[in-house]
């Protein structure tokens, strides 16, 4: 039997605080190339994770789906080729929203937005997802409860997220990567030790581990949290089911 992954790791320091204006600028500067290198240093398999969460949900053409911490879009688009009949995005960094915007043309309305604050009415989509985003807000449960209050009854919320893979040897090379290879690559491309590519590995090893998230995605109020894990634990896809009643 697979040992479970680790209790997330405590990093307390600058890099991982989530103060919106400094994560909201930290993306904004990336943004020209983030995603060359998101796909380049995932080996694409990224992409792959997105198609397999709108597959997940089976949509019939007739959903409205709110996609937030939107970023460029790939997980709104994904969903909209997946059989969404409306998508709305939305991120609170304005240079990821306009590369969205260039690159879902008309097919799907993008707006800058904080998440745990988003200017909808209640219970007026049938679908919420958000792709690696989570780990960049500052009041996370606040983020989950109002995905929960702009649902629809019935409604799912759809959390593809990195995770820590349960197998020790694997988690070895993949922290090596992660805690190693990317800083340095994000220092040669975004300049300085504060950049999106050191905050990374340290949010995600700062991270609630799967269960621990399913928790406090109920905690928000949603009645039941499916958890699928991909490619080896690199990944995670959680998705919330809330009441019909």
């Amino acid at each position: 039997m697979t040992k479970p992954a680790p209790p997330a790791a405590r990093f307390d320091d600058e890099q991982t605080r989530k103060q919106p204006a400094r994560i909201s600028m930290m993306f904004d500067r990336i943004a020209p190339t983030y995603d060359v290198l998101n796909h380049l240093l995932s080996g694409n398999i990224d992409a792959r994770w997105r198609r397999r969460a709108a597959r997940m949900l089976d949509l019939q053409g007739h959903e409205r789906v709110l996609d937030v911490c939107c970023g460029t879009g790939d997980l709104a688009v994904a969903m909209l080729a997946g059989g969404a009949g409306e998508v709305v995005g939305t991120d609170f960094a304005p240079a990821m929203v306009e590369i969205a915007r260039e690159k879902a043309g008309e097919r799907i309305r993008f707006s800058v937005a904080d998440t745990t604050s988003v200017p909808f009415e209640d219970e007026s989509f049938d679908v919420a997802t958000v792709g690696f985003g989570v780990r960049n807000l500052e009041d996370m449960d606040a983020g989950f409860r109002e995905m929960h209050r702009v649902l629809r009854p019935g409604g799912r919320f759809v959390v593809l997220e990195f995770s820590r893979p349960p197998n020790p040897v694997f988690r070895a090379a993949y922290h090596t990567y992660f805690m190693i290879v990317l800083p340095m690559i994000g220092n040669l491309v975004s300049g300085g030790s504060d950049n999106a590519y050191t905050y990374l590995p340290r949010s995600v090893m700062a991270f609630p581990g799967p269960r621990a998230l399913a928790d406090r995605l109920a905690q928000a109020g949603f009645e039941r949290v499916d958890v699928t894990t991909l490619s080896g634990g690199i990944a995670c896809i959680h998705i919330a089911h809330k009441s019909a009643s």
